[in-house]
């Protein structure tokens, strides 16, 4: 892939109606040799001079304890992830990979670290779900059920992975959509970031890109309100205006559900 691709993105976040304050945290901001440059909502950009990243986490505990895992996740990444510049410019070139891995130990380390000895805080997590757009490749990883889809030629793929139990039986054909969506133990996820748990194993991958291309990162409060079909139909129509498509995907989930919180990014490749 080239740096003359454009990047358009739109991000929105609604809290849910089971609580008045919103757990999920996302950002979007630009990597380069001068650190992160926090983005806009919504905008458009080439790769030219720094690399793009987009993430969504979604925060679980008591107290205040949701959304500070949330955010504490998003704003680490925008500081860890430039490093790969700094240590470029002084001649070493970290694998992208390797760097999201020793970024998410280090997060997770630190999440566990601030809730032990804090009732407040005591099993906080979140999940992510992270894009990292660089001239060669995107890079992502994710951890619990926070999602990440590309839409390519009307066909969709999801490239996170949920770490559920159901989740897995459901791509293996064990079971439906609809068995999936009514499983008891659809939200048990035996990966997040933090929770008290000794380590963290994120998937990651590499993944290719090329104009046309639309990529959605979500929470699964987004997920809560749309069939696959209806991620499917609106990402096939995406253009150089993803706003339309959030909003219209925000709003059918909402009318849908509602419940938790749901936040998302639509991203649309541009030649």
């Amino acid at each position: 892939m080239t740096e003359s691709a454009i990047f358009h993105w739109a991000s929105l976040t609604h809290s849910g109606s089971r609580k008045p304050r919103n757990d999920d945290s996302l950002i979007a901001f630009a990597s380069g040799a001068l650190g992160a440059e926090t983005l806009p909502a919504e905008g458009s950009l080439p790769l030219a001079q720094h690399d793009l990243v987009f993430a969504v986490s979604d925060g679980m505990g008591g107290g205040n304890a949701g959304d500070i895992a949330s955010s504490t996740i998003v704003t680490q990444m925008a500081e860890i992830i430039p490093e790969t510049f700094k240590a470029a410019a002084a001649g070493f070139f970290p694998d992208s990979i390797s760097h999201l891995g020793d970024a998410l130990r280090s997060i997770h380390e630190q999440i566990n670290a601030a809730a032990n000895g804090c009732p407040d805080k005591s099993g906080m997590a979140a999940t992510l779900a992270l894009t990292w757009f660089t001239p060669e490749n995107l890079y992502l990883a994710n951890a619990g059920d926070s999602r990440i889809y590309r839409s390519r030629g009307g066909v969709l793929e999801q490239l996170s992975r949920d770490h559920t139990a159901a989740w897995g039986q459901w791509k293996r054909g064990e079971i439906s959509e609809i068995q999936y969506r009514n499983h008891p133990r659809r939200a048990a996820l035996y990966e997040v970031v933090g929770g008290g748990h000794a380590r963290v194993n994120p998937h990651f991958a590499a993944v290719s890109y090329e104009p046309g291309d639309c990529f959605l990162v979500c929470s699964d409060g987004l997920i809560d309100g749309l069939w696959e079909r209806h991620i499917s139909e609106a990402l096939a129509g995406c253009t150089d205006c993803p706003m339309a498509t959030a909003e219209k995907l925000l709003k059918r989930a909402v009318d849908n559900s509602g419940i938790d919180d749901t936040s998302l990014i639509v991203i649309s490749v541009i030649a």
